[in-house]
């Protein structure tokens, strides 16, 4: 797996809307802060465009991201929000120059497509809180991603929970939205979870849902070799008028009762605004204990 090398005080981060649309205004509190950071913003040129709900044309959206990756002197790459739009660009980019130099990747929920497709070319990334929701985002999640662009290493505690599998595992972490990740199977993105530790969270899901993505994710042997896994934010889920009977939780780990790794549930990462930085792809120590859960990554 090849490590993007953290960036230092006064190199370019570029922005870029690989999904849906977003304005200046909502844009402008974050680009504040990565200042404040000492970082030289660089905004894609379509960034402010609009075609429905997404940001810019099909076209636009794929030639703003490749002109992030062939500028070597933008050392990272934020995506500026999430929706839905990122697989519509996915195939239209040649990954060449990231896969020569590496530079980080930085996003969540529909970025996972990136992650997933980085992955599978051997590029590490970091599933982060994005510019949208800096506002929003607690001191901790900022403090996160800041430390974690900037250091090399990152080390991540939360309590215990009822439903956690108590163990202790080294292996790299993998995975993002699980909804994204249900969309990717079978496709040049679908994610490689062996030996892994697997991480996911998702927002706004049917109950039954999710219980079906689980469901084909174990029938796609996703989990059969896996070493851990870890359960970010699984927020405002929806039931039927029959109710499905169990909650997010309960229906995955119902899913996986025949393995025998660790499982962290109420990981603090995801749709909330607590959103600490993950790097995925780099081999990291995931403890489950009793009383709390540590997740320690080095690079």
């Amino acid at each position: 797996m090849k490590i993007p090398r953290n960036i230092n005080v006064g190199d370019k981060i570029g922005i870029i809307s690989p999904a849906r649309k977003i304005s200046f205004l909502e844009l402008s509190p974050a680009i504040k802060i990565l200042e404040s950071w000492g970082l030289k913003v660089i905004l894609a040129e379509a960034i402010f465009e609009e075609d429905h709900q997404f940001s810019a044309t099909i076209a636009k959206r794929a030639s703003s991201l490749q002109v992030m990756i062939n500028d070597n002197s933008i050392k990272a790459i934020l995506c500026a929000r999430g929706g839905y739009g990122t697989v519509q660009i996915i195939d239209k980019i040649n990954f060449n120059n990231l896969q020569d130099s590496p530079k980080w990747i930085i996003g969540y929920s529909d970025i996972t497509v990136l992650h997933s497709h980085l992955h599978q070319l051997g590029v590490a990334t970091i599933h982060a809180t994005m510019p949208v929701n800096f506002q929003s985002n607690t001191k901790a999640s900022l403090q996160s991603l800041q430390q974690t662009i900037f250091r090399k290493k990152n080390i991540i505690t939360c309590t215990a929970n009822k439903y956690n599998r108590l163990g202790s595992v080294e292996a790299k972490v993998v995975g993002g939205n699980l909804s994204v990740l249900y969309s990717l199977l079978g496709s040049e993105s679908d994610l490689d979870t062996e030996e892994k530790i697997l991480f996911i969270e998702d927002l706004d899901e049917y109950l039954y849902h999710i219980d079906r993505m689980m469901i084909n994710l174990k029938r796609n042997g996703k989990f059969k070799y896996l070493k851990g896994m870890i359960v970010g934010g699984m927020m405002d889920m929806k039931d039927n008028p029959i109710q499905f009977g169990r909650n997010a939780y309960e229906i995955i780990l119902s899913n996986l009762e025949e393995y025998n790794f660790p499982i962290c549930f109420g990981f603090p990462s995801g749709h909330i605004n607590d959103n600490r930085s993950i790097i995925l792809g780099v081999k990291s120590t995931l403890n489950v204990k009793e009383n709390d859960v540590n997740l320690s990554q080095y690079l």
